[in-house]
């Protein structure tokens, strides 16, 4: 018998979480595991029921998507999740790849978009982002090689790694050092570091680097049996 990919389903309408929950059970391949109506629901219901799949709204009472991405994949980053969210800006799409997101489909989509996102995830890929007019807004590889992004991330010291991610978030100096309560000077300082360490030559590089590298959902501290020589 052929294995069912197990499906938590994060949506806080009601209407909505339950006819996604019936499409989903009617495919030969796919079952419910379980259903969250916010986001601190689908933090704990991912450690107690480990699916293999989320699917996750962005817009949640108590935690956020983006949070809530980030945090099952500190924990957990086996499970794939799925963002299926009514937002199409690059800013959500990059914050919610940055967080560890394996997929991002538009809630315009159809159906059958969503299973073909879902089964291309299940593969290991991360084919992109549907937009509203069912065209991919985004092309993406393959996975990143995660524990060559951990490597990496050993490599840089706990205040670089807070840049990275406020960097990843779209933060310009000012405002990454009004956050740090640093001076713009001290946080070009440090971008710039990071530049060098991860072997990028402009802002947009960096960017890119930290959305693949999925920042967001990497540890706070390194691992001393991970740390490069």
């Amino acid at each position: 018998m052929e294995k069912k990919h197990r499906v938590l389903v994060a949506e806080d309408q009601h209407l909505l979480r339950s006819g996604l929950c019936n499409m989903v059970a009617s495919l030969h391949d796919y079952t419910i595991s379980g259903e969250a109506k916010d986001g601190l629901e689908v933090c704990r219901l991912a450690t107690a029921l480990m699916p293999d799949l989320i699917l996750m709204d962005l817009s949640m009472p108590g935690r956020s998507g983006i949070e809530a991405i980030a945090v099952i994949k500190r924990n957990t980053p086996q499970i794939r999740i799925i963002v299926l969210t009514i937002h199409c800006s690059d800013q959500y799409v990059n914050e919610s790849l940055a967080a560890g997101a394996d997929g991002y489909v538009i809630k315009d989509a159809s159906f059958d978009e969503l299973v073909s996102e879902m089964r291309l995830v299940m593969q290991g890929k991360r084919n992109g982002a549907f937009d509203g007019n069912r065209h991919r807004s985004h092309s993406l590889d393959l996975l990143p090689d995660l524990p060559h992004h951990t490597q990496i991330w050993n490599t840089l010291t706990g205040r670089e790694r807070t840049v990275l991610r406020l960097v990843a978030e779209g933060r310009t100096n000012r405002q990454v050092g009004e956050h740090l309560r640093l001076s713009p000077k001290t946080i070009e300082k440090h971008r710039s570091n990071l530049m060098r360490k991860l072997g990028v030559t402009n802002v947009t590089g960096l960017v890119r680097l930290a959305v693949d590298m999925g920042v967001l959902a990497l540890p706070d501290t390194a691992d001393p049996l991970n740390r490069l020589p």
